[in-house]
């Protein structure tokens, strides 16, 4: 590859990068902010955040489904407890399943079903719902990436 078109490259990688981390996706929610990574394919939500050690403070995953139904969640491979947070299309908080443990158990773990129906899951480390106070009701806010198309 010429020099010139590997030099483009290295520029444009950058500029997405710095991009990216200028304006990271978030949520906002019980007064803070966390950078979220999005699930928002069958396939990202399905993985979600199994096979994972640790998740950072200050971050989590949010789940994005086509319409607002009823959703469950499981705990399948996954190895770090969390705090799951359904939220309805207008980003009120309608359920929550707090401190969930891990489960190693394979298809034989617990489904963790919502109350009501939800289009967003935002899935936090365990503690953070009552470190934040949340309460059904809550509103969460998404960073201007992260807002649906009319």
């Amino acid at each position: 590859m010429p020099l010139i078109f590997r030099l483009a490259a290295l520029a444009l990688s950058f500029g997405l990068s710095a991009c990216a981390s200028a304006d990271p996706n978030w949520v906002e929610v019980g007064g803070e902010r966390y950078v979220v990574e999005i699930a928002d394919d069958a396939e990202e939500r399905a993985r979600g955040l199994m096979f994972r050690d640790t998740l950072a403070e200050g971050t989590g995953m949010l789940f994005v489904h086509e319409q607002e139904e009823p959703q469950a969640y499981w705990m399948k491979n996954t190895r770090i407890a969390l705090d799951i947070l359904y939220f309805d299309d207008a980003l009120t908080l309608v359920s929550q399943q707090r401190d969930v443990p891990p489960c190693s158990g394979g298809n034989a773990c617990p489904s963790y079903p919502s109350d009501a129906p939800a289009r967003y899951v935002l899935e936090l480390n365990a503690g953070e719902a009552a470190r934040l106070g949340l309460e059904d009701g809550a509103r969460m806010r998404l960073s201007p990436a992260l807002q649906p198309a009319p």
